[in-house]
């Protein structure tokens, strides 16, 4: 696992650095606690947000998969 070069979420950064690998659950507890805030409705710069967070899951859920080969 690679150790996060800042305090931010990985979800927030550009994508192109080495970040650490948070489990499914946590991204999905993010995802959820985005759409709680935001009452039904994202506003652009949130509906990027859950983009990422999406594709952060998404790898999550395939690295559980493939490490339980």
């Amino acid at each position: 696992m690679f150790a996060s070069s800042s305090t931010s979420s990985p979800a927030s950064g550009d994508g192109d650095s080495l970040r650490a690998v948070r489990s499914a659950a946590v991204v999905n507890a993010e995802i959820r606690a985005l759409w709680a805030r935001a009452g039904g409705a994202l506003p652009p710069a949130e509906q990027e947000r859950y983009q990422r967070l999406l594709v952060e899951w998404a790898a999550a859920v395939h690295a559980d998969v493939v490490e339980a080969a």
